[in-house]
């Protein structure tokens, strides 16, 4: 339907890699080359400098980035509506997630979305918060699912649910004996802490706060990277850790963790979808409605 150059284009500038543009549209580096000569000689102007082994937009390139972007979700919104005659959904629907949601909420969501929808083709990717709006920014994913209170201005911020974070440990190695923890209490047990980056670690921070405590008053015994890793960990240590209460259910159903009480200490973050400013994404738009009408399902 589009003019494939200007696809080419769209996915250098993305990129910033003729090579990985080349991989990416299942075609050779020197067709890619060709397509951007070709696209440069249209136009009249150069769209791209080379300085040393890396490439950028030139001021040309930037303003053909900023309509290429508007043309190809008007394109997909051209697809949607014209889908919508044919009382049909189709398109690609390209989402991101933060790795709680993704590896916990996110699943059975999508299960019901693809059986209702089954022409419409999704892809799901995670990171912490910060990586899923970095994706946004580099047209990589459409919609992010994220934790934590981020707010960038650059970016509009939905509500999708709400979820619990509370202190699990092994129930082999208890504290308190069933009485709540004080904050005194918190600095002296070994703690499982998600990376920095994490809305987890995010919102527990701000938590702290409150109870006039700094991660640098806790003694945090490691890092992890995902709450699966942060788990297997407990299931082998004295540890405790800060973790969803999504990501733990079957666990504490088993009785292999328990929740440790913490005097005055709850965690009830949001949710939220999150996309860019501007970009109204009609197939992200009915994967919005979708999931807020069946999350409690």
């Amino acid at each position: 339907m589009f003019d494939f150059r200007l696809k080419v284009f769209y996915t250098v500038a993305k990129r910033l890699s003729f090579t990985k543009a080349a991989e990416e549209l299942y075609i050779s580096q020197p067709a890619v080359t060709k397509h951007i000569h070709e696209l440069e000689q249209q136009l009249g102007m150069a769209l791209f400098e080379r300085i040393g082994n890396r490439i950028k937009l030139t001021r040309a390139g930037q303003l053909v980035m900023h309509h290429a972007e508007i043309i190809f979700t008007d394109y997909r919104n051209l697809e949607y509506d014209i889908n919508q005659l044919k009382h049909t959904q189709g398109g690609l629907l390209a989402i991101g997630a933060s790795t709680t949601i993704a590896q916990y909420l996110l699943p059975p969501l999508l299960a019901k979305f693809n059986q209702r929808y089954p022409d419409v083709k999704t892809s799901l990717t995670n990171g912490n918060t910060e990586q899923i709006e970095q994706a946004l920014f580099e047209k990589s994913i459409l919609l992010g699912i994220i934790e934590g209170s981020s707010k960038n201005p650059l970016l509009k911020y939905v509500e999708f649910a709400k979820d619990e974070i509370v202190l699990v440990g092994n129930a082999s190695h208890p504290y308190g004996k069933g009485e709540p923890l004080t904050p005194a209490d918190l600095k002296t047990i070994p703690l499982l802490m998600r990376e920095h980056g994490s809305g987890t670690l995010e919102v527990i921070t701000d938590e702290l706060k409150r109870l006039k405590l700094k991660i640098t008053d806790l003694n945090v015994a490691m890092y992890m990277g995902s709450t699966e890793s942060i788990k297997s960990y407990l299931r082998h240590s004295p540890c405790a850790a800060f973790i969803s209460l999504q990501a733990v259910q079957r666990e504490l159903q088993t009785g292999e963790f328990t929740v440790i009480p913490i005097r005055n200490f709850r965690i009830t973050r949001k949710l939220h979808f999150t996309y860019l400013q501007g970009l109204q994404d009609k197939l992200a738009q009915l994967f919005i409605k979708f999931s807020r009408q069946h999350i409690t399902e």
